[in-house]
């Protein structure tokens, strides 16, 4: 298979494009926040990283969280529905809110800070059995995704594009995805490997023996991307 790359000689981006939704212009940001009136959502933790993925490039080629149609297509297709580009799993903002409604603007707050602005296209009650069924192959309560969705979202997704703001502080660091990119070397295969416990040999050993695999050039990299934010916690 031959890998699509971009003209600095680094292998394109999921979706062929790295987007980037953050506002510079300091007098754009206030007009965007003043667009939005009264209507302020604050973001749970979940909510807080998907708007940091999306406003840098990390869920390209979305520039928003799924309409109902991109979230039925990606929920039973595993990919989007325009180009068939995969996409493993919805991204979505859930609320309880019945305030919330197509049409506004919405500013997104997290922990004292301001994420994004979002202009709500749609709002739905979302069929959760079957987002477990198709996503996960299982409705079980058990699986701890399962238990995510049904327990810990609200009853509604709403859509719609987002301009960022600002990111999340974190007590760590985290590269944009533009940002990792430039510390690749062009015109090598990157073998990426995505973890969410401390490295360990076994890991190691899958790195470098995946460095090896016939369909890996030689002088390729490896790049461990380790997994930020809510997980198990185990």
């Amino acid at each position: 298979m031959t890998q699509q790359r971009t003209s600095d000689g680094l292998q394109a981006p999921h979706g062929g494009k790295l987007v980037d939704l953050m506002v510079s212009s300091q007098a754009e940001k206030e007009q965007l926040i003043s667009e939005c009136g009264d209507n302020v959502f604050e973001c749970s933790d979940r909510n807080a990283c998907d708007v940091e993925l999306l406003c840098v490039g990390a869920f390209s080629p979305l520039t928003g969280f799924m309409d109902k149609n991109t979230y039925m297509h990606c929920v039973e297709h595993m990919r989007l529905p325009s180009g068939g580009v995969l996409f493993g799993l919805p991204v979505v903002l859930d609320t309880n809110s019945e305030k919330l409604a197509p049409g506004q603007k919405v500013l997104l707050t997290y922990n004292g800070q301001n994420l994004a602005v979002m202009e709500i296209q749609e709002k739905w009650m979302p069929n959760k059995v079957l987002e477990a069924k198709y996503c996960y192959g299982t409705t079980s309560l058990e699986h701890p995704a399962v238990q995510m969705i049904t327990m810990e979202r609200g009853r509604y997704y709403v859509s719609g594009p987002l301009r960022g703001l600002e990111l999340p502080k974190r007590i760590f660091p985290c590269q944009t995805p533009a940002e990792v990119r430039s510390s690749l070397p062009p015109s090598v295969d990157v073998v990426a490997f995505q973890c969410r416990n401390p490295i360990h040999r076994a890991h190691y050993e899958l790195f470098t023996r995946a460095l090896s695999a016939p369909n890996v050039k030689p002088g390729s990299v490896c790049l461990v991307h380790p997994t930020c934010g809510p997980t198990q916690d185990d």
